[in-house]
């Protein structure tokens, strides 16, 4: 009899292990799995996994990291399917429906607790579906009564890398696309064990952790910006890629041949690492000169035209800098640079060039390994990549930004824009500040679209010719300047665009209800800091894909923390981190934080604390994650136990 009872009990296990293998084995081929924090999941007895979800291979994904059996949370009308009700059952998936009623509801917390009880790990997607815009939804909180008034612990986990596979919404429909890569990269990262008294916020705060921590992750593999650069010209040679409203146009290959060709006659006036001031708008010219100075390694200081004397002047002293790039009309524009040695004009370098040096530039740009003449040496991604001067009043504040801070912000904004090689950016915005830089320069020549640049950015009249010619479909700008596109725009010369998105100020919902009945688009609020390279969050249009609508956007918030980025409201008094809907004091935590203000220790340890940014804002999440801004006035807002600066604007 117990002989019987054995191969029984060989037959029901079997069939577990072999399943368990080959989802092993279909992970390890069909992706490269890396996991972290393996050593945070008991070796025995029951735990909570409480994972984000991404694609509709995150159950095999997590099967894989694990040598012992996960029984996962699935909505039923899955687990009905006929294809896998059979494997669902071997499985042991514990089905759930909020059509089920109470009654079902609580048989499900039951089953679930029973299964923890007897030393199953399960798993549970507390966002209930696969996000369709790559933002970490709302955790519901059915999870928390499954472990409430026990003793078991919750492991939050975090799965990296597998939105934009096929089996994503990435594209929009699944396998909507080719695989671009396989093995296909995916990181899983196990955190360290909750209370089983934490609430859903709490939990998905910890799992946005991880994400902070999937980044740094990625860091080992980080080329710079210039690579980047170089290998998107590669896959896009013939595309146009650089515009703006004086003529100038070049394609990927064009501009990559002139930055390499601008970078040797740069080369012999600036060491790697050295601060290179750069006085020019936005334009063909002034993004040429950036790339030429990124590929060399040396640091490109991007001057705030419009600032003071005084202020240009600490700028270009707290940077040491001997040598300022700018042109001849600004020359004349602007005397005061006239004081300061080694002004050099980017018209005499790009002419001064020869054929040959031309065609050796193209060979180059062309032919030899990227890393040769895109990869300074020894590199390392905390290397400095610029200095951002602040708008304070008197000395201006330095905000270093390194290569990793800014791809780290450009990798969170591709997750969730969905850009393709068709779009173009239209945007005024100077690349002295974080947005310009990040948002207008690299992010298009990183992602293979196009961007089209203008100087001024209230002249909306050329603005909205510059849309209307380029078929801009993305539009990066402030509020104070949608104002001018208002008075000086017809509404067909905006029927391209898709995107409408604003920074540096509050978006009143009177102007943004004036701009969609003029225009068509609602323009969109995001939320940064020149610190945070810029982008803390975003709001997006909502997104319907198989029948679910996933919102992007509230009304009244700044939209939700982009992939990557943390948000946690602190108390202004005792620091105590705050639940969902009350107010306190902002704080950011993320890949995007900066490595420090240049030159001054103690003004960024007053806004650094373990790694946490301290914004100066008052604000609020609300239950869907969004962030609220309560405070966004100039001055001094308090941090916990002292007075902070705030946030530059």
């Amino acid at each position: 009899m117990e002989t019987l009872a054995g191969y029984l009990a060989t037959l029901k296990v079997v069939p577990d292990l072999l399943l368990r293998f080959l989802a092993w084995s279909a992970m390890r081929i069909c992706y490269r799995l890396e996991v972290i924090g393996k050593e945070q999941v008991p070796l025995k007895g029951g735990a909570l996994l409480v994972a984000n979800h991404v694609s509709w291979l995150d159950a095999l994904l997590l099967m894989a990291t694990q040598r012992r059996r996960i029984r996962f949370v699935m909505e039923r009308e899955i687990y009905d399917t006929p294809l896998l009700k059979q494997l669902c059952k071997l499985m042991q998936v514990i089905p759930v429906s909020a059509k089920d009623g109470k009654k079902g509801l609580l048989d499900f917390i039951a089953t679930s607790r029973r299964a923890l009880e007897e030393g199953h790990l399960v798993c549970i997607f507390a966002e209930g579906e696969i996000t369709r815009n790559g933002m970490l939804n709302r955790f519901k909180g059915g999870f928390e009564r499954i472990v409430r008034g026990t003793e078991l612990p919750i492991i939050p986990v975090y799965i990296g890398g597998a939105w934009g596979s096929i089996l994503s919404y990435a594209h929009g429909k699944l396998l909507s696309r080719f695989p671009s890569l396989i093995p296909y990269r995916v990181t899983v990262l196990f955190g360290a064990p909750l209370a089983a008294g934490c609430s859903a916020h709490e939990v998905r705060r910890a799992v946005l952790e991880l994400s902070c921590a999937w980044f740094e992750v990625r860091k080992r593999t980080r080329c710079s910006l210039g690579e980047q650069f170089a290998r998107s010209a590669r896959e896009n040679w013939s595309r146009i890629a650089l515009s703006d409203s004086a003529g100038g146009e070049l394609s990927y290959g064009q501009a990559l041949t002139g930055a390499v060709a601008l970078a040797r006659k740069l080369k012999p006036l600036s060491d790697a690492g050295e601060l290179v001031g750069v006085c020019l708008p936005p334009s063909v010219a002034g993004a040429l000169v950036n790339i030429a100075l990124t590929l060399n390694g040396s640091v490109p200081v991007n001057l705030d035209y419009t600032a003071s004397r005084d202020q240009i002047r600490s700028a270009l002293n707290q940077c040491a800098v001997t040598t300022v790039i700018t042109s001849r009309e600004f020359l004349e524009d602007l005397g005061t640079l006239h004081e300061f040695p080694g002004t050099l004009c980017v018209e005499d370098l790009l002419s001064a060039s020869t054929l040959s040096e031309k065609r050796s530039a193209w060979f180059t740009a062309r032919l030899l390994p990227v890393r040769w003449f895109a990869r300074p040496s020894g590199f390392d991604p905390d290397r400095l990549a610029t200095v951002i001067f602040s708008e304070n009043a008197g000395d201006p504040n330095g905000v270093m930004l390194t290569h990793h801070n800014i791809i780290s912000n450009l990798e969170s904004l591709r997750m969730v824009l969905r850009a393709t090689r068709r779009d173009n950016l239209c945007s005024a915005l100077p690349f002295c500040h974080a947005l310009g830089l990040t948002g207008t320069l690299w992010l298009p020549l990183v992602s293979g679209f196009s961007a089209a640049y203008h100087t001024n950015p209230l002249d909306g009249e050329t603005i909205a010719k510059l849309v209307r010619e380029r078929r801009s479909t993305m539009l990066i700008a402030t509020p104070a300047f949608l104002v001018a596109y208002l008075r000086r725009a017809a509404a067909e010369d905006f029927r391209s665009l898709q995107l409408v998105v604003t920074g540096g100020g509050r978006l009143k919902p009177k102007l943004a209800d004036a701009f969609q009945e003029k225009f068509g688009i609602r323009p969109l609020e995001g939320y940064g800091a020149n610190e945070l390279a810029p982008v803390i969050s975003l709001s997006l249009p909502d997104v319907e894909i198989d029948g679910v609508r996933q919102a992007g956007f509230r009304a009244g918030s700044v939209g939700l923390p982009v992939p990557g980025v943390v948000v946690k409201i602190v108390d202004l008094e005792n620091g105590r981190t705050l639940p969902e809907g009350e107010s306190g004091l902002v704080m950011v935590k993320g890949p995007n934080v900066m490595a420090g203000y240049l030159g001054k220790p103690e003004q960024t340890a007053e806004v650094l604390r373990d790694g946490w940014y301290q914004t100066g804002d008052i604000g609020e999440l609300d239950d869907l994650g969004f962030l609220h801004l309560a405070d966004r006035v100039s001055g001094v807002g308090r941090s916990p136990g002292e007075a902070v600066p705030r946030r530059d604007r």
